[in-house]
């Protein structure tokens, strides 16, 4: 049994992005699919599905990310694996197309997090492929950024009502492992060198053959404080994917007041998804089954 999901962001998505949004997350869904039908591993899958997501600028990952306060793009990513539960992550960099393929890099490393200057340094050593930050702005988040320049309440809670994109995978390969992966731009008008929940093993993203696979989206200082990745995975010894979704994204609502939506696969290859947002962008495909892809509304598992 093989199987993947990919999200594209949980916030209040208007009408006319939403095809957009699907075409982008089944793209990425088919890059990801292509190499576990071919009897890929689910770190190879997860990468490949990312990195379509960090070139289309729909999304807030690569290229298309917010702003920051001073006007740069800073990424952040990390991948999982569930086998042998090595990680990698990198956080504030500017310089990179792809920073999933530099948090393999890091993976496959003795360390498990690099920022800033110190992860741009070793993009290069590694080989990875570098660009002029520049080449990752693209007008409208320009044009976003000038209008929050005369909002000086445009931060937190705020500034993540106003869109929020970050991309997430998790796979399931012919081996019966599991991987992880999230990047994101972060949120809009952010403070220079803020890192949310996207590059956190346990926050952003998890993996363990023994459970399943979690990758999140939302407001970062929320998701941070609980753990919401680790947490759902771990619910999945006792409870289904929908029900350890909804649970902790209706915890993650009532403790910390959060916003975020998360997508689950577990060991046998069922999916799971919940959100507390208007809206969710992501696509899946299990087996011999077809591809979906969706922007869901009104989350069901949450108003049930």
């Amino acid at each position: 049994m093989i199987a993947l999901i990919v999200h594209g962001g949980a916030w209040n998505m208007p009408d006319d992005q939403i095809d957009a949004h699907k075409q982008g997350c089944l793209a990425a869904l088919d890059a990801g699919w292509a190499v576990l039908a071919q009897g890929g591993t689910a770190l190879d899958a997860a990468e490949a599905a990312i990195r379509v997501l960090e070139d289309d600028p729909t999304f807030d990952a690569g290229v298309g990310s917010f702003l920051n306060a001073i006007g740069e793009v800073e990424l952040d990513a990390g991948i999982m694996d569930g086998a042998s539960m090595r990680a990698g992550s990198v956080a504030a960099v500017q310089r990179v197309r792809h920073p999933i393929s530099v948090a393999r890099q890091v993976l496959e490393s003795d360390y498990v997090l690099i920022v800033g200057n110190g992860a741009e340094q070793f993009a290069i050593e590694h080989g990875a492929e570098l660009c002029d930050p520049a080449e990752l702005v693209v007008e409208r988040e320009r044009q976003r950024w000038q209008e929050q320049q005369s909002n000086p309440n445009y931060k937190g809670r705020d500034a993540f009502h106003s869109a929020h994109d970050t991309v997430g995978a998790v796979a399931l390969d012919s081996f019966g492992t599991i991987a992880a992966a999230t990047s994101t731009g972060g949120i809009p008008n952010k403070l220079p060198g803020r890192v949310g929940d996207s590059p956190l093993v346990g926050s952003g993203l998890y993996a363990d053959n023994e459970t399943g696979g979690c990758s999140t989206t939302g407001w970062g200082e929320s998701i941070m404080k609980v753990c919401l990745a680790k947490s759902v995975a771990d619910q999945l010894r006792t409870a289904s994917p929908h029900e350890a979704a909804k649970a902790n994204i209706a915890f993650l609502e009532r403790r910390v007041q959060g916003l975020a939506g998360c997508i689950v696969l577990n060991a046998q290859g069922e999916f799971g998804w919940a959100h507390n947002t208007p809206r969710m962008a992501f696509a899946y495909r299990r087996g011999d089954e077809p591809a979906v892809a969706a922007v869901h509304a009104d989350e069901p598992f949450l108003n049930d």
